[in-house]
């Protein structure tokens, strides 16, 4: 049973251009919803704003999680200066290099929707000469220039901008003639359109899973408690679908499934990880076994809430995590793999 790669590329697509920075998702899931609706999936909304899909099995006295989910880094107006230029406070962690130049949207409460740019205070080399590129990319130092014709405070609240209204990033979603799919937002976005596309092909075979199978959209899982609550108690397995991440010293790539074998949370289950590397294996997978050392899941945060769970972590290969982001379609491909492969299977680690 295969999962349509065209299916989760699209998916993804229309969910990054979504903005849905922590705190602000009532959109994307809105989008999420109605997507479980057309495919035909029962689902329910926990009062966190998360969705909860449920796909009944053989035995329906254990259970698996899998989770994903569609929340990103955005930022929040911290003020609004004299000059008629905002000062940020960042969702997430990520740091301002990250989002230096780039094009932006604040939320206004009324709805309305005010673009600009993430600009250095000296951003002019022509003005500030080597000081430009010295200053120190601090909350201090940076500001959103808007695309309006403001020079006070005054001005910039006649627009309904206000302290706390919400900046989200423009993704700049870009698919490549070569597969690769640049983006914002891949994290996790990404693993979202793959358990849609899991569920679609699930629902679309009529298979029976060996388990009851829980799909988990969570909405705050980049400030660290998106899954960690409403998890059902028949759950014996929690298996979060995130991203692998690249850099120096790691061995996953953008064509790969990643398993995380530790986080700066800890090991992840042991049992749970050599399950789904036997799994990767025995299906001619192309997958690599890493440690993320400054990264955290909704899987361990489910365990520091109390959860008595299995946990594990994959994902797809994303390059320059919390950045402007890549990966490529051989990844989402390997991870839709392991993780049919992985329902499908009979074996639970407890």
């Amino acid at each position: 049973m295969s999962v349509s790669t065209q299916y989760v590329v699209e998916s993804f697509c229309q969910l990054a251009n979504i903005a849905s920075p922590s705190g602000n998702t009532g959109k994307v899931m809105a989008w999420v919803a109605q997507e479980l609706e057309k495919l035909g999936i029962e689902f329910k909304r926990t009062n966190k704003g998360a969705i909860i899909a449920t796909v009944p099995g053989a035995n329906e006295e254990k259970a698996r999680l899998l989770t994903a989910h569609v929340d990103t880094l955005g930022a929040m107006v911290k003020e609004i200066k004299g000059n008629g230029r905002l000062k940020l406070t960042l969702i997430g962690g990520f740091e301002f290099n990250a989002v230096e130049g780039e094009h932006c949207v604040i939320e206004t409460a009324s709805g309305r929707l005010v673009t600009g740019t993430i600009l250095s205070t000296k951003a002019s080399v022509h003005v500030y000469g080597r000081d430009a590129g010295k200053a120190e990319r601090t909350d201090a130092n940076m500001e959103v220039r808007l695309d309006e014709k403001v020079t006070s405070k005054q001005e910039v609240q006649a627009l309904g901008i206000s302290v706390g209204d919400f900046v989200s990033f423009d993704p700049r979603v870009t698919v490549t003639e070569s597969g690769f799919i640049k983006s914002r937002h891949i994290d996790d976005k990404a693993s979202v359109a793959i358990l849609l596309g899991v569920l679609k092909s699930l629902r679309e075979t009529g298979e029976k899973l060996p388990y009851t199978t829980y799909f988990f959209i969570s909405n705050n899982e980049e400030i660290g408690y998106g899954g960690n609550s409403s998890i059902p108690a028949n759950v014996i397995e929690y298996l979060a679908v995130d991203m692998g991440a690249i850099g120096d010293g790691q061995t996953t790539d953008e064509y790969c499934v990643s398993i995380c074998a530790k986080d700066s949370s800890g090991p992840y289950h042991y049992g749970l990880r050599t399950h789904l590397t036997k799994l990767a294996e025995a299906n001619g997978l192309n997958y690599q076994v890493d440690i993320y050392p400054f990264y955290g899941s909704d899987a361990s945060a489910a365990l520091r809430a109390g959860y008595d769970i299995v946990h594990g972590l994959i994902g797809p290969g994303v390059d320059a995590s919390h950045s402007h982001e890549r990966t490529h379609t051989e990844a989402l491909d390997n991870t839709a793999k392991l993780v049919m492969a992985y329902l499908q299977s009979t074996e639970l680690q407890a």
